[in-house]
């Protein structure tokens, strides 16, 4: 199967922010495409109930990725914290309905199979529902990093509840990390974390 037999079926919507959707798409028919990109870098796939979206990863969202990930990262380690970063696997399966890799995600604690923490940098509005995906999975916090601010989302019961601070991390100040993380410097950012976070 090529990949123009795979997609000629199929609605397509394209975006002016380098994200495109295609719908009606088969597990078959996505595992095609995915397959065809597989030597192109800088394209991240999300497939959800036979919606497929690809996405270009741009320099802006790796940077930002990188210094939310450094920041919390600082934290954890200076707060004695154990923690596993996992970076990006490929989640999900063809029985769960969808898959996609994370930005960044960490397991708290203990090494585990599903991670606690995911971390998505949207720099791309709209598309699939993330959480949906997230919730049958079972992640226990999802952060969204979205027009310079961050949404804390905890898996409590069947939905997720839109919360104002970390359950893995109670004592994380939000808005110092949120100041630190928008800083135009990334080693300035980390820096000056350390700097407020640090015992006098």
């Amino acid at each position: 199967m090529n990949v123009y037999t795979s997609v000629k079926s199929t609605s397509l919507e394209t975006e002016q922010d380098g994200c495109i959707r295609l719908s009606d798409v088969s597990w078959e028919q996505f595992e095609a495409i995915e397959s065809a990109f597989k030597d192109i870098g800088g394209v991240k796939f999300f497939y959800l109930d036979r919606i497929l979206q690809l996405m270009t990863v741009s320099p802006e969202h790796e940077i930002i990725k990188k210094t939310l990930c450094m920041l919390l990262e600082a934290y954890m380690r200076a707060s004695g914290i154990r923690f596993y970063g996992k970076g990006g696997p490929t989640l999900g399966n063809r029985e769960l309905g969808g898959r996609k890799e994370p930005d960044d995600s960490y397991d708290i604690g203990a090494p585990k199979t599903v991670p606690d923490l995911a971390i998505e940098v949207v720099i791309t509005s709209g598309g699939i529902d993330t959480l949906e995906f997230y919730k049958r999975l079972g992640v226990r916090e999802v952060w969204f990093w979205q027009n310079n601010q961050l949404s804390l989302y905890c898996l409590r019961g069947e939905n997720y509840e839109q919360i104002t601070r970390s359950t893995f991390l109670p004592d994380l100040d939000l808005e110092l990390l949120l100041r630190c993380a928008n800083m135009p410097d990334q080693y300035d950012a980390v820096t000056e974390f350390l700097q407020q976070i640090s015992p006098v």
